[in-house]
């Protein structure tokens, strides 16, 4: 299993780029990865700012709970990123994705990313 993608219900809709999608458990359409089978999963995020006074807060949510978070705030520079990573405990049939809770970010696929991978089945 193998996929990259940033990935909210709230946001970035311009983003429609999938770089890898091995047994297709990533839905491009409702922005979430669900997951094929029990096991420890490897997830991580980078995710870059607009310039702007605004701080950015991205969490990682599974089944609508945040897991990670990741923050930007610096006011005077024109980009800045963010990013995070965790090994997670996933259920079958649980959904990952990521969640914009405030600020705007950076368009493109290139310059923010959502990973993740089956490390070890349980």
């Amino acid at each position: 299993m193998g996929w990259c993608r940033i990935v909210s219900r709230f946001f970035l809709d311009n983003l429609k780029e999938v770089l890898v999608n091995i047994g297709n458990h990533f839905d491009l359409k409702a922005s979430v990865f669900t997951a094929p089978r029990r096991g420890i999963y490897s997830f991580s995020f980078h995710v870059v700012k607009v310039y702007n006074r605004q701080t950015i807060q991205v969490n990682l949510m599974q089944n609508e709970y945040p897991v990670i978070s990741a923050f930007a705030g610096d006011q005077d520079v024109t980009r800045e990123a963010a990013s995070n990573g965790v090994l997670l405990m996933v259920e079958r049939d649980d959904r990952v994705y990521l969640k914009l809770e405030r600020g705007n970010l950076m368009g493109g696929w290139k310059y923010s990313t959502f990973s993740g991978f089956l490390v070890f089945p349980l």
